[in-house]
């Protein structure tokens, strides 16, 4: 169940529809599977050229066919599966058969995929139409949308800023209603970044809630996860339902515990204890992130009086745990290809995969026994808080000529990730987290405000962001190209 004991306020600011509304539409028949395909288009020709979100589209007549043969199924009174019907764009790096996948990448664009993602199959199992592929950074590597094949992605609030990564197509494509649902992945913060940008919601499940077989990483080095992303909690929580569950070709799928499918969002959250950490481990953060972030937190205390400020210093070395295993990862999947292309790829990118090629046996112990050190510590903090609330950026998003800060607050950042650290020092705990809508700047730019969870309570972290939605309605503030749309219509 994901829907709440009453339905969000829709307000003239944002005229797009919830998928969960969407596909009430759709079961009532007072929607068709084709008028919404064919409305989406229009939506992607409408915004699209300006933000660059979605990379690749199927042509509509290719997949009207299957529009039409769910309309047909349900007049025919058939059960059909909890999409049916609803558009979807899979981010470009993930297998869509039939699609490229081109991660991005210059040495991979025109080649095509033969079969889906485990995902995205079980995406198409529930119905949904895939029509094409959103943006992403070379390989993923980086939170700002831009590659040599389809170009950057911009910020629907402002088109001269970035719009994050490195799921930026799919939080643009989101906020601008091209799509209703998207996926995410996220290492160091690839799906809660550009959902703060967006002003989206993104989770980042417990490691091993959405299976990704086959798995190619070593355990140390296994961060990265896929995710969905809406401008809802409770339309991340639909799609979390698809994408969620074991496989046994993910032995880490496994381990968790079904998510509590049968239980509302709707929930008291007066009773729970939460841990705010402005400047997590001593990490620089704007001003105008942390005037934002301030009010937020106000916000929340009115819902759960039980706040206590926190600097999170025992992951003051997670940073450089984060950095070790990151290395090591984009080492196994890219060390191949990087003697053979490596010249091909963005300076940033070699940086990366010959950090990690050069790693020492010990350098990789010596960053999983600290990791295991900080896991320890967080479990501690569970003890005292059931939630952790803290900032997914650092800084406000910067205008699109600009590979990443160089520095924050006068410090400088020693690499093209470490602007991100307020996300990545919670990736190697397999902790859930979760980006909310929680206000915008004065220069009218959102700000999100990350929640993190105890693994496997990717429910209760979902209950916890929808209180706060429901009590702050921010995701109901258009993109200016939105609003004057609506102006012009009305």
């Amino acid at each position: 169940m994901v829907e709440s004991s009453a339905p969000s306020k829709v307000t003239s600011n944002h005229s797009l529809p919830r998928a969960i509304d969407l596909m009430d539409e759709l079961q009532a028949g007072t929607l068709t599977a084709v008028s919404l395909l064919e409305a989406t288009y229009r939506q992607i020709g409408e915004y699209n050229p300006r933000v660059n979100a979605i990379c690749t589209l199927t042509p509509l007549e290719q997949v009207l066919p299957t529009a039409e043969a769910t309309d047909a199924a349900r007049r025919q009174g058939k059960l059909l599966p909890p999409l049916a019907g609803l558009p979807i764009a899979v981010k470009d790096l993930a297998d869509v058969k039939g699609l490229p996948t081109t991660m991005g990448s210059l040495i991979l664009a025109g080649q095509q995929a033969t079969e889906d993602a485990l995902f995205v199959a079980r995406l198409r199992a529930a119905g949904a139409i895939i029509i094409g592929k959103t943006n992403t950074p070379e390989f993923g590597a980086g939170s700002n949308t831009f590659n040599p094949v389809f170009g950057m992605t911009k910020n629907p609030y402002d088109l001269s800023k970035v719009a994050g990564g490195s799921s930026g197509g799919a939080a643009a494509a989101l906020c601008t209603g091209m799509v209703a649902l998207a996926d995410g992945s996220d290492m160091g913060g690839s799906l809660r970044n550009p959902a703060a940008y967006c002003n989206v919601v993104g989770l980042r499940p417990s490691l091993g809630r959405v299976p990704s077989p086959p798995v190619t990483i070593e355990t140390f080095a296994r961060m990265s996860v896929e995710g969905p992303m809406a401008r809802t909690v409770e339309d991340c929580a639909l799609m979390l339902q698809v994408m969620a569950g074991a496989d046994r070709r993910d032995p880490r799928s496994l381990e968790l515990s079904p998510l509590k499918i049968g239980e509302s969002l709707s929930r008291s959250i007066t009773d729970l204890r939460l841990g705010w950490a402005p400047q997590p481990a001593g990490l620089p953060i704007e001003p105008a992130i942390l005037e934002v972030l301030g009010s937020a937190v106000q916000k929340m205390w009115q819902l759960c009086p039980a706040i206590e400020e926190i600097n999170l210093e025992c992951l003051k070395d997670a940073m450089s745990v984060f950095s070790t295993l990151r290395a090591a990862a984009f080492a196994q999947l890219l060390g191949d290809l990087y003697q053979s292309e490596g010249d091909r790829m963005k300076t940033t990118l070699q940086d990366n995969i010959r950090l990690g090629l050069a790693l020492s046996h010990k350098a990789v112990d010596d960053a999983e026994k600290a990791r295991l050190t900080m896991l320890a510590a967080l479990d501690g903090l569970f003890d005292r808080f059931n939630y952790l609330l803290l900032p997914v950026t650092q800084v406000m998003p910067f205008p699109t000529d600009l590979e990443y800060p160089e520095s924050i607050n006068g410090q400088p950042m020693s690499s093209y990730i470490e602007w991100m650290s307020s996300c990545c020092i919670m990736s190697p705990f397999g902790l859930p987290c979760l980006s909310v809508p929680a206000g915008f700047s004065r220069d009218g730019l959102p700000v999100g405000l990350q929640i993190v969870g105890r693994p496997g309570d990717d429910w209760g972290l979902l209950q916890v962001a929808y209180a706060f939605q429901e009590h702050t309605h921010h995701w109901q503030q258009a993109p200016p190209m939105l609003r004057e749309a609506a102006r012009e219509v009305g």
